[in-house]
């Protein structure tokens, strides 16, 4: 890639925009004004590419609204970005420097620009997001009120989890019909869980977290969600394989509902009694189940998308 590339180190409260390692620099604030502001920045400076790190959600309105403004954006793995400075011997750390940092990282890296997903596609993430997010509420919830005898306090967290199961009921409902109005989404969900333990909210995670399910080689979808185990061979030696990366998310759940499918259906409970019989670790069971559950679903999404394309060729689906 070639042109100028703007590097943004993004906080919660700040954009810190530096062109290339050492070229002009400028902060703005992390709202729709200030993103307005860097997105004038970066045209003002005929700016080719604009990268910033991935920053627990504070990099999404940046990414989202820049790309609306016709700028391409890119957004890195800040682990890689510390390894490369460090690799240059580059010790010093401020957002300015950062920035830079970032800049220099994409002008070697050469990585590709984001493609936003449809508007349906983040929309659905967005719920199931929230979903989540409040059983995860409810559950420290109902762990704290274990620990209380309080009358008054127990009123009050009976009223906080009637609430939250009213609004994740809420929830559930959206997504389901919100599946059921996409035929390709239809089809997707009917086919994942016509595996045994695979329930609507494990299908609903994967169609947001994991949209490229069914368009990618078995491998490469293995590692894109962390399941699948990394050589580590030298020489002679033969290291440990172990699994690393991948979208945390998406593996979460995959442990958990392979550990279902495995005492439901019989080849993955035949497969399992294989692992543990050779004497392999807990773990490493836990994680070849999750790494066969993804196999297989995605091959279960492979065929709907290959059916979909042939009987619906004019049709528009989601991802």
């Amino acid at each position: 890639m070639t042109g100028i590339i703007c590097g943004v180190d993004v906080s919660g409260s700040s954009l810190e925009a530096r062109l290339g390692p050492h070229g002009a620099s400028a902060s703005f604030p992390n709202t729709a004004a200030g993103i307005a502001a860097l997105s004038q920045f970066c045209h003002a400076h005929q700016v080719s590419l604009v990268a910033l790190e991935a920053t627990g959600g504070y990099e999404q309105q940046a990414v989202a609204q820049l790309s609306d403004q016709e700028l391409a954006v890119a957004v890195l793995n800040p682990r890689a970005v510390r390894q490369f400075a460090q690799s240059m011997g580059r010790l010093e750390k401020t957002d300015a420097i950062d920035a830079g940092m970032i800049a220099w990282y994409a002008e070697v890296k050469k990585p590709r620009p984001v493609t936003l997903a449809p508007h349906t596609q983040r929309h659905l993430r967005a719920l199931v997001t929230r979903l989540r997010q409040l059983t995860e509420l409810r559950t420290a919830q109902k762990n704290q009120q274990r620990l209380i005898t309080d009358a008054v306090v127990q009123n009050s967290f009976a009223q906080l989890l009637a609430l939250l199961a009213e609004q994740m009921t809420l929830l559930e409902q959206t997504i389901a019909a919100l599946i059921e109005e996409d035929p390709m989404w239809r089809e997707l969900n009917l086919a994942m869980r016509s595996i045994k333990g695979v329930a609507g909210r494990t299908v609903a995670r994967l169609m947001a977290d994991l949209p490229e399910l069914g368009t990618l080689p078995n491998k490469t979808i293995s590692k894109l969600a962390g399941v699948a185990p990394i050589a580590a061979d030298s020489g002679q030696h033969q290291g440990r394989r172990r699994v690393r990366g991948g979208r945390s998310s998406v593996r979460e759940i995959l442990f958990i509902v392979a550990s279902v499918v495995g005492r439901h259906e019989p080849d993955f409970i035949a497969f399992q009694q294989r692992l543990r019989a050779a004497g392999k670790p807990p773990k490493v069971v836990r994680i070849a189940l999750a790494h066969k559950l993804l196999v297989r679903l995605n091959a279960k999404a492979r065929q709907v998308r290959t059916l979909m394309q042939t009987t619906l060729p004019n049709q528009r689906v989601s991802a």
